[in-house]
């Protein structure tokens, strides 16, 4: 049903019926996107996830049947872009997916200039170029949305960022009160940029409003 309704929309569709022949067809051609459903034969989705991460930023939209805030924190620590849950519509399904690779495709033709910006705050230093961050200058392995998310703090440092805003601009997409999304990020981001994530410097929250790059 997922092919023939994305054919239809006029994209190109290559299907893998396990997790093994997916990590083959992928090390093999070019790809825009990838849809992975966490339950696979022979090669799980999440450590199918875990191995395409390690060697690319590819978009990838996770489709899962498994219910519960556990499944979904970990698909996203893991560097999902996104999380559809089993059942969906068509419709959602093509607006995700729409979004995604207009969300790729804006990284891929920046202006050069831009592009070619390196970003300082403290002890953290963004790359935006080559979508790269260090700390004290040891790397730190972001997932795109994680990078778009410190981006948007680091290039926007005296502005409060509420949940709604941030979700808008780096998902483009409305907004429509899932928290849950936000929260998972920001604590995977905390986690990786934070000295102390219980005690963040970098990233203030400001209760019952929103987000705020700290001060140095």
């Amino acid at each position: 049903m997922v092919i023939t309704y994305l054919e239809k929309e006029g994209f190109t569709v290559i299907h893998a019926k396990d997790g093994e022949e997916a990590l083959r067809i992928f090390t093999l051609e070019s790809f825009d996107l990838i849809l992975l459903d966490l339950m696979l034969p022979k090669l799980s989705g999440m450590e199918l996830l875990r191995m395409i991460r390690e060697k690319s930023l590819i978009p990838i939209l996770i489709l899962s049947a498994k219910d519960g805030e556990v499944d979904k924190a970990l698909g996203l620590g893991f560097g999902a872009d996104d999380y559809i849950a089993k059942p969906f519509s068509m419709i959602e399904l093509s607006a995700r997916v729409n979004a995604a690779l207009r969300r790729a495709n804006y990284h891929v033709n920046a202006p050069e200039d831009r592009r070619r910006n390196i970003i300082e705050i403290h002890e953290l230093m963004m790359d935006v170029e080559n979508l790269t961050c260090s700390k004290k200058g040891q790397e730190i392995k972001l997932t795109s949305k994680e990078h778009q998310i410190l981006k948007l703090f680091m290039t926007n440092p005296k502005k409060v960022f509420t949940k709604e805003h941030i979700y808008q601009t780096v998902w483009d997409e409305p907004y429509y009160g899932d928290e849950n999304i936000i929260n998972v990020h920001m604590r995977r981001l905390r986690e990786k940029i934070e000295d102390n994530p219980s005690e963040p410097q970098y990233i203030k929250t400001l209760w019952g409003i929103g987000y705020r790059l700290g001060e140095f």
